[in-house]
């Protein structure tokens, strides 16, 4: 199977865009002395607030869209 130009350009930004976030966080813990349970613990709480954050979006778009639903039957 061929993969096209536009396929391996965005394959390949999504490869160097992982690694330099890779290369961040490891600066950032032999910069500054964070300790890896310390940066587990961050990645944690981002992802329950990034869970949050969608969530929260998903029941506010329900509710928009349920509204309209019954607003429209008039």
């Amino acid at each position: 199977m061929r993969v096209s130009k536009q396929g391996r350009r965005f394959f390949r930004t999504i490869v160097l865009g992982t690694f330099a976030l890779a290369a961040l966080v490891w600066m950032a813990m032999d910069q500054f002395g964070i300790a890896g349970d310390e940066m587990l613990d961050l990645l944690l709480v981002t992802v329950l607030v990034v869970g949050l954050v969608i969530f929260v979006a998903a029941c506010v778009a329900g509710l928009w869209i349920g509204l309209r639903k019954l607003l429209g039957r008039r």
